[in-house]
């Protein structure tokens, strides 16, 4: 069915541009307006339904009222894509009967939200899906509920879902506790996002209007030209079913030189602008060639196969002043789209969005050569160092960076502005531009001048006048200051929460003590003014947890950010086979050794811990060997390891009467079939080479 999507996507959400007018309505000034939300949603599966077929459907779900009805009505809301809808029909249903808790109808209630970026609701029925089938979810399940609970300002435990969603991608196993090498880094990153500091003043232009205003582009010195929905017929205007909001049409604006705000806004070319929506434009140095989206359609809207009507890239030249007939561009295609257009600032560059083939993701940033006489090069991707499995937007283009938006890359919620600096051997590191630009909505279409650090983005945040308003920024210049810093994050590793009041204690390299504070409410915790390009540990101390440490290195003049997950005590009680036992990681050995080595000790703390914790709790220590080697020979060897980890217990001042017994078992108690003439490998007898630690009492 038609796929509907949030006009801050719209010029490059297939499903607005694609819902042709399928019938026109009228509306007085005084006409009341329904209020939208705007989703984050994916653009595949569009198709067309006329308004026959869909009365029809509305009709037949009309017929009872019901519960099993209304689940009837929602879906069939939903099959269309009216999102809003739907939402409404699934919560009556689901908060009048539990019976509905499918996974299916769980599912669809929380997309129903979470694609009209109402991630409160998302969010509450996303956790009950998750609560009650975890273990059926789909790794984009899973990324749905992360970015709802970004949405809802608990970064904490969405990081949690964050390592799943990667492990699930990677076909990895789903411990609790685990976490790939990119999933950690992705932590650190996102640590480093909350907690750099704000460095841009931002205004709500006067300009917006409760309807969507966005995609705002330089336009000479003096102007700015942008989308919008404002209606600004007197008597009536067309809108589109939706939201019931007017088309999209381009504005042009001047710019009021002291306080950055719009004013005088009026449509811009009658030339250009249509019955149906155009917007996302960008202008050639001289401003006299523009590019911009519109509709794919001639005497009337184009469909591909499957019923779409995608999004075009136009271009129009100013010729005595006025701009003529738009002319499409040779790269377009009925079967794709492409949109969201910005020229390099010699003109010589066309970056764009589409959904073509050879996209990485559900849309991707291309760039083609502009060429004399009208011609282009080929479309080329700019790659997976800035495209990625999700939605890449908006592009920018200046002198200095690429900027653009993207729910791929790792943000505070939805789609957030990002940055990346290019020279003449490509682009560089993909970096978020932080708080307050991005937030945990919607933030996109972002335009700077790099010389002023002025500029001009749109988003769907709280305390906007409309659905989609533009914001006014201007960066503080900071001076140039030495701060070498080492800044993170505090969680518990497997729900996630913040971790507030925990104790963490900066060493230097050998081990000296040098600074100590308490995390905040946050979990966030700096230390300041410290030597450049120096090895640094991190402990952390909390009661009921184990404590961490971790090494760092500073840098000249930046702040290193670090994450830090922590695990409670009681987490190492188990009971496998009905036998409740301490769980530490592997107890290593050297070869035909028994002595404790340092990263054995350091799991024996933690078992230390467990047991200063539970005063009462006695054990028994148990070691084995694999079956290779002599069997005497094993059971002596394990012997002497069960003693040695004895000793060191007791010596971490553990009442020797609380261990019952240390013993050696060598190859006698096996966990698999690697005996002796069994052939195995390294790995599985490994397995066989253990310490054991069982609870006898507690």
């Amino acid at each position: 069915m038609k796929k509907i999507l949030p006009t801050c996507l719209l010029l490059f959400s297939l499903s607005i541009f694609s819902q042709e007018v399928k019938k026109e309505t009228t509306t007085t000034q005084n006409s009341p307006t329904k209020e939208a939300e705007y989703p984050v949603m994916d653009l595949n599966n569009y198709s067309f339904t006329d308004d026959a077929e869909t009365n029809d459907i509305i009709k037949k779900s009309k017929s009872s009222g019901n519960n099993n009805k209304l689940i009837e009505r929602a879906n069939a809301y939903f099959d269309m894509l009216w999102y809003a809808e739907a939402a409404e029909l699934y919560d009556e249903a689901l908060n009048k009967d539990k019976e509905n808790y499918t996974q299916e109808i769980l599912q669809k209630a929380g997309d129903s939200h979470y694609y009209n970026t109402n991630m409160e609701m998302a969010y509450h029925w996303y956790k009950i899906l998750y609560d009650t089938y975890k273990d059926d979810l789909s790794a984009d399940q899973i990324f749905k509920y992360s970015h709802a609970l970004k949405g809802n300002g608990k970064y904490g435990k969405a990081k949690r879902f964050m390592r799943l969603y990667s492990r699930m991608k990677k076909d990895a196993p789903i411990e609790s506790g685990l976490t790939t090498e990119a999933s950690e880094r992705n932590e650190q990153v996102l640590d480093g996002i909350l907690n750099k500091k704000p460095n841009s003043e931002l205004k709500n232009l006067s300009v917006n209007t409760e309807n969507s205003d966005f995609s705002p582009m330089f336009y000479n010195k003096e102007e700015i030209v942008f989308a919008s929905a404002k209606d600004s017929s007197f008597f009536s205007t067309r809108k589109y079913k939706w939201n019931n909001q007017p088309y999209l049409d381009l504005y042009v604006a001047k710019v009021n030189q002291q306080s950055d705000d719009l004013k005088d806004a009026i449509k811009f070319s009658k030339k250009v602008n249509t019955k149906y929506h155009e917007a996302s434009v960008t202008f050639s140095p001289d401003n006299k060639t523009m590019y911009f989206t519109r509709n794919n359609y001639g005497k009337k809207l184009r469909r591909d196969k499957n019923g779409v009507n995608n999004l075009k890239l136009y271009m129009s030249k100013k010729i005595d002043g006025e701009w003529t007939e738009a002319v499409e561009l040779p790269f377009n295609s009925d079967e794709y789209s492409t949109g969201h257009p910005a020229l390099s600032p010699d003109g010589k560059q066309l970056y764009f969005v589409s959904d073509m083939p050879g996209s990485i993701g559900e849309t991707d940033i291309f760039v083609v050569d502009v060429l004399e006489d009208g011609l282009f090069s080929s479309p080329k991707n700019l790659g997976p160092k800035i495209n990625t499995e999700q939605k890449e937007m908006f592009p920018f283009i200046n002198a200095k960076k690429l900027y653009f938006s993207s729910n791929g890359h790792v943000g505070l919620g939805g789609l957030d502005v990002y940055e990346v600096a290019y020279d003449e051997d490509g682009f560089k590191d993909v970096i978020n531009v932080g708080q307050p630009i991005n937030s945990n909505k919607d933030d996109f279409s972002y335009i700077i001048n790099e010389e002023t650090q002025k500029g001009y983005f749109a988003s769907n945040r709280q305390g906007g006048k409309g659905d989609d308003d533009i914001y006014s920024f201007k960066n503080l210049m900071v001076e140039e200051v030495n701060q070498n810093a080492i800044a993170g994050v505090v969680t518990e590793i497997v729900t996630g929460e913040l971790m507030p009041k925990a104790l963490i204690i900066l060493l230097d390299e050998n081990n000296i003590k040098l600074k100590e504070v308490l995390t905040e409410d946050d979990g966030s915790f700096v230390f300041e003014d410290l030597d450049s390009n120096t090895k640094y540990k991190i402990q952390t101390n909390k009661e009921t947890y184990f404590g961490e440490e971790l090494a760092t290195t500073t840098k000249e003049n930046e702040v290193i950010n670090v994450g830090i997950a922590m695990r409670k005590l009681h987490e190492m009680i188990a009971i496998e086979n009905g036998i409740k036992k301490l769980k530490t990681e592997k107890i290593f050995f050297n070869f035909d050794k028994s002595y404790i080595r340092q990263d054995a000790g350091e799991e024996l703390d933690k078992l230390v811990s467990v047991m200063n914790e539970y005063p009462e709790m006695r054990i028994k220590i148990e070691s084995h060997t694999d079956a290779r080697g002599n069997n005497a020979y094993n059971k002596y060897l394990s012997d002497k390891r069960a003693k040695s980890t004895e000793k060191y217990i007791i010596s971490k001042g553990i009442d020797p009467n609380r261990i019952i017994s240390a013993i050696g078992y060598g190859e006698e108690q096996l966990i698999n079939e690697c005996a002796d003439g069994v052939s195995c490998t390294r790995k599985e007898h490994q397995e066989n080479r253990r310490s054991e630690f069982i609870i006898v009492d507690m």
